[in-house]
């Protein structure tokens, strides 16, 4: 910096370049699964993806943009980048908290923000307890990404925010953030699409790729097994130049493995499984975690909730659902005594069953084990879930109660 307030006078002029492949910036991933890892982003990237949010989510100069992600991560700096395209109103705030962002969207006229699920479920919590808000009607885009809002918070949100373009997006900092962008309400004109699992291939639609984004789905054993469903693999100029650190460097005209798994429909539409390495091999049978999360959280007794696979004799997995409830909703075990009294406010390991075979989720996806979770999941800084802390926790558990046997 002091170099940079010293007058020019002798020392030596900036040697500019024209390269828009050379790395820009490097961003660490969240680290969800192990240590972080550094992400190369060129300058092209970073111009491909502000380009496509400027186009998608509707951008402009007069957007007045809180700053609710970090810097540090990519969802920040990507919509960062674009609303320095043009030429919008920055408003910052040191760290994301639910009663500072609602009172800034109010203080400053917020029109435009960005949100994981987590600080949606936070704001709307807070605003929850105010006599008077009237922020709600300033905003006029919100993007979602680090998981999909459920069809609750997104009715919720859209009650909160009713002049706002409401979309979700998903994505990996490998990506320079947005992969697929999806509209889940827009009020002009009036359309909503909420994620859903209609479709009989399964999985949760996200949405179409962005400019300049090919996606395809890579089959290992298309002949053995012949499905849709594969390997979600990305290519273009928004591919990462490489790994800090790290000896390879990915050639742009290659495909990149997003470690993710879907299927892309007759219109181009991706509909999301999650993540490969989270994939539960249960009797033979692949069940991913998602899909399953989804059909439980329509549930209206059940807040969140997280699938995963458990060691077992004969399956070589189980396939467990770790639950959290609602308030004034009661556990019903086998040990408890049912009353038509209560009946209509409890919530079973028999319940869920039946809830999920009327969602049409087959058999072997169906969890054989429920664990009431009395706390929330835990996050990394940036709202995605700990799976792994979680899969520990649930394994501790069960331990125990086989110890007490």
């Amino acid at each position: 910096m002091d170099s940079l307030r010293r007058p020019s006078q002798g020392l030596p002029e900036f040697d500019y370049r024209w390269a828009p492949e050379d790395i820009a910036l490097i961003c660490f991933t969240s680290g969800t699964t192990g240590k972080p890892k550094g992400v190369c982003i060129s300058h092209t990237a970073l111009i491909v993806q502000s380009l496509a949010k400027i186009a998608i989510v509707d951008y402009g100069e007069d957007d007045v943009y809180l700053h609710t992600a970090p810097l540090c991560h990519i969802g920040g700096i990507s919509s960062c980048m674009a609303m320095l395209m043009t030429g919008g109103c920055h408003v910052f705030m040191p760290k994301f908290e639910a009663k500072s962002a609602v009172n800034a969207i109010e203080k400053y006229s917020v029109t435009s923000l960005i949100t994981v699920p987590t600080m949606v479920a936070d704001m709307i919590s807070f605003i929850g307890k105010e006599k008077e808000w009237k922020g709600g009607c300033f905003v006029k885009k919100v993007l979602n990404g680090g998981g999909g809002l459920s069809a609750e918070l997104t009715n919720v949100a859209i009650q909160l925010f009713p002049n706002a373009k409401l979309l979700s997006a998903y994505g990996m900092t490998e990506a320079c953030s947005s992969l697929t962008f999806l509209t889940l309400h827009d009020p002009i004109p009036d359309h909503r699409r909420f994620p859903s699992t209609i479709n009989g291939q399964g999985g949760v639609y996200v949405g179409k790729p962005a400019p300049h984004i090919e996606l395809r789905i890579c089959i290992e054993d298309e002949i053995n097994h012949p499905t849709r469903i594969g390997k979600i693999q990305t290519r273009g100029p928004h591919v990462l130049v490489g790994y800090w650190g790290s000896t390879s460097v990915s050639e742009k005209q290659s495909w990149f493995d997003t470690g993710d798994v879907g299927w892309l429909d007759d219109s181009g539409g991706l509909w999301l499984f999650g993540r490969d390495k989270d994939r539960i091999k249960t009797g033979g049978e692949n069940v991913y975690p998602e899909e399953v999360e989804a059909a439980l959280c329509q549930h209206p007794g059940v807040v969140s909730a997280v699938v995963i696979g458990l060691p077992d004799t004969r399956l070589s997995e189980a396939v467990v659902a770790c639950v959290r409830i609602r308030e004034n909703w009661r556990w019903m075990d086998s040990d408890s005594h049912w009353t038509k009294e209560n009946e209509r406010r409890t919530i079973s390991g028999l319940v869920l069953r039946k809830h999920c075979r009327a969602k049409s989720l087959t058999g072997f996806k169906i969890p054989k084990i429920f664990i009431l979770w009395l706390y929330p999941f835990p996050l990394t800084s940036t709202g995605k879930l700990r799976r792994d802390e979680v899969r520990r926790e649930a394994m501790s558990y069960m331990n125990f109660l086989s110890s007490n046997l």
